[in-house]
């Protein structure tokens, strides 16, 4: 790599483009972690007290923890693609509508 195209990438408005949104997601990732954390105790609650788990919480779970690996992939670049809210908020798969 010459200094050329090292000086080309360093100004390059895509790459500090990148790193804003980056940023901004890292922060993200810390708020969806905590969201996450007080579902599982909430779950859990829900399951002690009732004897079954929520299927609503369960659907939230399922689409959240698939929102924090989207969020992941973009953060270690094995996505170009950003998450949620310049994509749609992930779906959960059927699976999780059956009740075990």
């Amino acid at each position: 790599m010459n200094n050329e195209q090292i000086k080309s990438n360093l100004t390059s408005s895509k790459h500090w483009l990148r790193l804003i949104f980056m940023l901004i997601f890292a922060a993200v990732l810390q708020v969806a972690s905590i969201v996450m954390w007080i579902l599982v105790i909430a779950q859990f609650i829900f399951s002690l007290i009732t004897g079954v788990d929520n299927i609503n919480l369960r659907r939230f779970g399922h689409s959240l923890s698939i929102y924090i690996f989207d969020t992941l992939k973009f953060l270690t670049y094995a996505s170009e693609e950003k998450p949620f809210p310049f994509s749609d908020w992930p779906e959960p798969d059927k699976f999780t509508e059956v009740d075990d």
